[in-house]
């Protein structure tokens, strides 16, 4: 892993933003496409903020994956993310090559499989992720399924997870917060040519604690990132408030 840390969220996000945009052109240069996984969240806010603003991306050539999504959501719904990718990305770039959105009104079943029949054909050159209050990377919550070789699947969220969202304002109460989502697995994730992970603000601290110094575990979904050839961890300081002087001292 290569950790960065950044004073703020929007210094952050210029970096992280700028990492992805190289990945992308040089997978455009050298192969003719690019293959890309994004996610959502308010710790993508600035990194698809300057990704979008990066000059020399040809994004008629690039083709998009959606990381994961709740289940039974409608996509006007405030928290849907189908709607955040909408708004936040595709309204704001020139048409892609392909989009595949999850749409988690449909049989989930159906909808995986079709997903999965899709992706099991590209080469993923870059995924954007974060890592969430319980160390869950995408929706994989605590006890992660690290043996699975199905790219999506039908998953529970967990309290812990239900209640992080709640408390970042995409719902009114708990109880509005979907139980089900389909979720990209932990291993169709670490086949990303590049993994560049964005964690922003305290109530993070612990699982990036966890998931970074800790062994890898699935009880620390997000420990897997350990595993991977090429991670770009981007912190800012709230996020790396708990991380030892021994490891923040590989940070660049």
């Amino acid at each position: 892993m290569n950790i960065h840390l950044s004073h703020d969220q929007k210094r952050l996000g210029i970096d992280a933003g700028s990492n992805a945009a190289g990945v992308i052109i040089e997978a455009i240069r050298n192969r003719g496409s690019a293959n890309v996984i994004l996610a959502t969240g308010t710790s993508q806010f600035e990194t698809l903020k300057q990704l979008i603003a990066e000059r020399g991306i040809d994004w008629g050539k690039v083709s998009m994956f959606h990381l994961d999504e709740y289940i039974g959501l409608p996509v006007a719904h405030p928290a849907s993310f189908r709607k955040y990718l909408q708004e936040r990305f595709l309204s704001m770039v020139p048409q892609l090559a392909a989009t595949y959105l999850i749409n988690g009104e449909s049989d989930p079943s159906s909808e995986c499989e079709r997903l999965n029949q899709i992706i099991s054909k590209a080469t993923i050159d870059l995924a954007l992720v974060g890592i969430g209050e319980n160390g869950h990377l995408a929706f994989n919550d605590p006890p992660a399924d690290f043996g699975t070789e199905v790219p999506f699947l039908v998953v529970d969220l967990d309290a812990a997870c239900r209640k992080q969202q709640l408390g970042e304002g995409w719902f009114h109460s708990l109880d509005e917060v979907p139980r089900k989502a389909i979720s990209m697995s932990i291993r169709q994730i670490l086949k990303s040519g590049k993994i560049i992970c964005s964690v922003l603000n305290s109530r993070k601290a612990a699982a990036v604690k966890d998931c970074l110094e800790g062994p890898v575990s699935n009880l620390h979904p997000a420990s897997i990132l350990q595993n991977h050839a090429d991670c770009s961890i981007y912190l800012d300081h709230d996020a790396a408030a708990l991380l030892s002087k021994e490891f923040l001292g590989r940070a660049q």
